[in-house]
């Protein structure tokens, strides 16, 4: 304990001794440009209007790529370019329908299709419905019990838990191996209660898993009110049937691109600095905060440490990630390229939880390197940036780390209303905080300055 006390003080004596105050004046003047100069809100705005679409294949992520590279370039990037791998093209089709009959009168549920869904028939699927809360309840029914019928699949947000995130991870298993491990039973089709913590009628949409050893089967989440009727229903009539019509199409893959900006580092050009969002978001809201606003503060946080006239000792790289949603293809893609041309990532930062209120980071990499950021701390004005935690970093950059063991940064905002929204038809522009987007801004670009000035 005293040598890891010991090590916290030095480093500290390294940042405060020279000029505190010029570091501490720097850093009031990124939040306060990002305040009321509106880095960042605006151009989510244009995102979110020109392309609310940006699954990786269709016409909204193609746009999207072009018009980012050339916001990019009129930013004045030294260098702006474009990374191409082959990616995953899905689409929704028509609108779903999920409905029952009760007394002769239908009854619509609200419903979305999970991405990757495979199509019912043209008239739909018609059966019984089993509810459970979870794969091991269907591992004890078995095909018996399951052979024929739509799996229910009701488990409700793990809502305990005050980090929302961990309640995703305990809940999501339902979504991305549910369909599957129904199918292995004879089940003809599964739909869940979407995960998310709000109790209104918007489903929640995200990528299921199909397992090579069960047969594929149509998927879809219903918004938690209609898993309510759903349920309520089956209550009074256990043989109610359900009637689900999915009409997705999976076309062959095609080219789609990673959207890259770099400034040269003046002294240390070899290193890199990344920092990046994924660009791609699913079709149902306009991916406003996952991740418009993660893809926009990335750029916002380079534009005003350039605007600030700072010249980095490190070249700073900006990533707007490709098919992080149904693939993650775009970040594999980086770290495969990272290893061809031999490039030294000495840090790599994401954003990808939100554009709310910044309240600190996570990380992945050395305790040592996570001791010196964390003595960081002090520089970041009060009610920002409180902790720097282990445990973290973010999707796209994964890659990076299990390929090149690159240290990793997660901008980690307030997370209490992000899965109100998340992969929802609610996750629009109108969402977003000004304030709070541009504070994650102001706080993403404060870390990067004082890792190009300080080093790791």
């Amino acid at each position: 304990m005293n040598v890891v006390l010991s090590i916290i003080i030095f480093l500290s004596g390294i940042l405060y001794a020279g000029e505190p105050a010029e570091e501490t004046e720097f850093i009031r003047s990124i939040y306060q440009t990002c305040l009321t100069k509106d880095i960042t809100y605006s151009n989510l705005g244009l995102l979110c209007e020109k392309f609310p679409s940006r699954l990786t294949g269709s016409k909204g992520a193609a746009g999207a790529v072009k018009w980012t590279k050339k916001l990019l370039e009129n930013y004045n990037y030294d260098r702006v370019f474009l990374q191409e791998f082959m990616g995953p093209h899905w689409e929704r089709g028509e609108k779903e329908q999920a409905y029952f009959i009760i007394s002769g009168e239908r009854n619509d549920l609200s419903v979305l299709a999970l991405g990757r869904s495979v199509s019912t028939p043209e008239a739909g699927i018609t059966a019984k419905v089993l509810v459970v809360n979870s794969l091991d309840e269907v591992d004890s029914l078995g095909a018996e019990n399951i052979s024929g019928k739509i799996v229910f699949y009701n488990e409700p947000f793990a809502q305990s838990h005050i980090h929302t995130f961990s309640g995703y991870s305990e809940s999501v298993t339902k979504r991305s191996k549910g369909p599957s491990h129904a199918a292995r039973y004879g089940a003809v089709a599964v739909v869940i209660r979407s995960v998310g913590t709000a109790m209104d009628d918007h489903p929640h949409t995200g990528s299921l898993s199909y397992a090579e050893d069960a047969p594929q089967i149509p998927a879809a989440a219903l918004g938690y009110q209609s898993a309510d009727k759903l349920y309520d229903a089956l209550q009074k009539d256990p043989d109610l049937k359900l009637t689900l019509k999915i009409n997705s199409h999976t076309f062959p893959d095609e080219p789609s691109h990673n959207v890259i900006g770099e400034i040269s580092g003046s002294e240390k050009r070899d290193q890199i600095i990344l920092i990046g969002g994924h660009l791609d978001a699913w079709d149902t809201g306009q991916g406003a905060h996952d991740d418009g606003a993660g893809v926009m503060q990335s750029i916002g946080a380079l534009r005003v440490l350039k605007m600030l006239g700072y010249i980095p000792k490190h070249t700073m790289r900006v990533v707007l990630f490709m098919n992080e949603e149904n693939g993650l293809l775009g970040g594999k893609k980086y770290a495969e390229e990272e290893l061809i041309n031999r490039e030294n990532h000495i840090l790599a930062i994401e954003s990808d939880a939100g554009g709310f209120v910044p309240r600190g980071f996570s990380f992945k990499g050395a305790d040592s390197i996570l001791m010196h950021l964390q003595s960081y701390l002090p520089y970041f004005p009060p009610y920002t940036i409180e902790s720097i935690i282990s445990g973290g970093g973010g999707a796209d950059i994964g890659p990076l780390n299990k390929s090149c063991d690159t240290p990793l940064l997660g901008l980690v905002p307030d997370s209490q209303r992000y899965f109100d929204f998340h992969h929802s038809p609610a996750d629009v522009f109108s969402a977003v905080n000004r304030r709070e987007l541009e504070l994650g801004t102001a706080s993403l670009a404060a870390m990067i300055y004082l890792v190009d000035k300080y080093g790791l």
